[in-house]
Parts: C-alpha cells; sequence; structure tokens
C-alpha cells in the first residue's frame, strides 16, 4: 500500500505541473481584458508570452489617396466625390480644364472700347458691328448682320469672333469656323478695330486649347484704352494761302470712311469749309483728306485743323500758317499804239473807180 501512495501522490504532482503549465501559455488567447476574458490569472497570464508589448494602434487619419488631378502626393477632401479614371492616367487636357479647388476659370478679356461709331447712315459695316459684338450677349444677333456685309477679311473676322463668343459661352457657335477664320486672316488685320478683334479671337482660341471642355461667361469691358486713338496726325505743307489745296492726314479712323466723305465736316482756322472734304487716299484706318484753304481774316495767321463726324472729332492746333495771297500786279497804262498793232486810219465811204 505504501508503494502504491507515493505513486499516487507522484502522479497527482505531475499532473498539477501540467495543468499549471498549460494554463501559463495559454493566457494569451483569453486572459486578458483586451480578449474579452474575466481578467483571471494575472499573475500567470503577465509571466507568459503574453508580456510582449502590443502592436500600435492605427492611426485615426484617412488613408491618403491619389487626387483626381493626378498629383502623386497631397490628400484630397474625403467628402469630394471619387475620381471617375479609376486605374487609368488622366487625359492630358483634364487636368488644365479642372480649376483649382474652389476657384472658378477667369473668363477671357473681350473686346475693347472702340469707341464707337457714329453709325449716321445705319448700315451695318465692320465698324459698327465690332460695337454691337463688344456686347457678348448680342454675338448670335450680330451673325445674320455679318453675313449683310461686302465678302471681304473683316467680314470673315468678325464672323469668326461671333462663334468663338458662342462657343466660350456654351451658347452653340463653332470653335472649328472661328479657328479656319483666325489662321486665313494672320497679317491681315489692317484697322485698329480689326487688330484688337483678331488679337482677342486668338486669346479665345488659345483658352479653348487649354481648357477644351470649359464654358465660362464673357463681359464687357468696363474702361481701359479704346482700341483706335483718332486723331489728325498732319498736314502735308506748313504754309498755304486761300484757295491752296493742303492734304490732311488722319489715323486711327473706328468708322467708315465713307460715312466721313458723306456727313464729315473739315474746319481750318475756325471756317467750315465748302464742300465736304474728300478722300485723296486710304490705308487701313489712315486717310488722307484734300481740302481747299479759305480766306481768313488777320493773315498770316496760324490756324487750327478740325475733323468732324458726329461724335468723331479729331483736332490738330496750330496745324499750318496761312498766308495771306500774293498780290497780282496790274498792267501799267500806256500811250501810242502797242507794239505789234497796225494803226487804222478812217475808212473811205467808197472806194474811187478806177
Amino acid at each position: 500500500m505504501a508503494i502504491s501512495l507515493g505513486t499516487r501522490i507522484s502522479g497527482l504532482l505531475v499532473a498539477g505541473a501540467v495543468a499549471v503549465a498549460v494554463t501559463a501559455f495559454g493566457g494569451d488567447r483569453g486572459g486578458g481584458p483586451e480578449s474579452g476574458g474575466d481578467g483571471g490569472g494575472g499573475a500567470i497570464v503577465t509571466a507568459g508570452p503574453s508580456a510582449r508589448p502590443l502592436a500600435a494602434a492605427p492611426s485615426a487619419s484617412p488613408t491618403p489617396r491619389q487626387s483626381p488631378a493626378g498629383e502623386a502626393s497631397g490628400l484630397v477632401d474625403p467628402t469630394a466625390p471619387p475620381h471617375t479614371h479609376r486605374g487609368t492616367a488622366p487625359h492630358p487636357s483634364a487636368s488644365r480644364t479642372r480649376p483649382p479647388a474652389g476657384r472658378p476659370l477667369p473668363s477671357p478679356a473681350w473686346l475693347p472700347p472702340g469707341p464707337v461709331s457714329p453709325d449716321a447712315d445705319a448700315v451695318p459695316d465692320a465698324w459698327s458691328l465690332y460695337d454691337r459684338l463688344r456686347d457678348p450677349a448680342r454675338c448670335r444677333t450680330a451673325l445674320p448682320l455679318i453675313d449683310r456685309t461686302p465678302a471681304g477679311p473683316d467680314r470673315r473676322l468678325l464672323r469668326g469672333l461671333a462663334e468663338a463668343c458662342l462657343a466660350v459661352q456654351g451658347r452653340g457657335g463653332s470653335w472649328d469656323t472661328a479657328a479656319a477664320d483666325h489662321t486665313a486672316l494672320a497679317g491681315r488685320a489692317d484697322t485698329c478695330k480689326e487688330r484688337a478683334a483678331y488679337a482677342v479671337l486668338g486669346a479665345l482660341l488659345d483658352f479653348h486649347r487649354q481648357h477644351p471642355h470649359a464654358t465660362v461667361p464673357l463681359r464687357t469691358a468696363r474702361g481701359g484704352p479704346p482700341a483706335c486713338a483718332y486723331r489728325v496726325a498732319g498736314v502735308d505743307t506748313s504754309q498755304a494761302a486761300p484757295g491752296d489745296t493742303v492734304g490732311i492726314e488722319l489715323r486711327g479712323v473706328y468708322f467708315d470712311p465713307a460715312e466721313l466723305a458723306r456727313y464729315g465736316e473739315v474746319f481750318i482756322g475756325g471756317k467750315r469749309l465748302d464742300p465736304a472734304p474728300v478722300i485723296r487716299s486710304r490705308n487701313g484706318d489712315a486717310l488722307v483728306l484734300a481740302a481747299v484753304v479759305p480766306a481768313l481774316d488777320g493773315c498770316p495767321r496760324t490756324a487750327d485743323v478740325v475733323v468732324r463726324y458726329g461724335s468723331a472729332e479729331a483736332r490738330l492746333p496750330d496745324a499750318l500758317t496761312v498766308v495771306a495771297p500774293a498780290a497780282v500786279p496790274s498792267p501799267a497804262p500806256s500811250s501810242g499804239t502797242p507794239q505789234g498793232v497796225l494803226p487804222l486810219g478812217p475808212l473811205p465811204a467808197h472806194l474811187p473807180r478806177p
């Protein structure tokens, strides 16, 4: 019985040791507070493998993701709509079309002031149609009026401008027509209004190339320098007498020259000339008028030259000196028979018969 009892006691001690070891090594899975256990066996669990330091908790900040514009760095607002081109590179124009966050695209500059043509005859022409197009809301109604003007570079330029005006605002129009007209007219804009229109058309086409899917409103330009600087550039002589014909050069003409010849007025020394001025030559927005110097009091004297058509007026102070006409000497009285003239005596009433 003694041997049997000792064997039993040894067996119990071995079983107890095994139980303690099993409990110690299994504490990671059930004993700690993080696992939802009751926290029992704290001394044994602390001594076991569960004493290793826990991994750091992940940060609460959002995971970085690529922005819609394709930048590899930087975070996008988590509330922003997801990028629609997942897994593919954005189209090269897409990043140019998209404005910075929260900021709309700036509108391209529109036509500067002309100034406004007097347009006394109310017939559509390139100068008055430029004034109509200055209001971007009137681009559509300008197109049929442009078609009524004579064929030429100015009509094609205004047509291309009107088409681009509509297209950039998302109101129709044709970018293809605008681009073709701009290309065809390179170097051919020869008046101040045409040069301004050509520059604006080029800027609209540049905007479209950078932002091919964007539409923006256009706004009428307020203030700023006008497209044309209308003035009397000079007179072709510094001195003239009444009755002489002089040439008056105008620059920056912003209205139809034909209307100036019909409705315009020229003043020299404050005296209005009659008849109306005659256009001697024209080159783009430069004109030369032929004018006859009137008789003025107090000659010799300097005289201003003024050219006026409606609200358009150009003045050149002290443009020329008007001198008194040269005196024509009268013939001196003479006696006797002038040289080369035979004297005539009295003729007989009847010649004698032979």
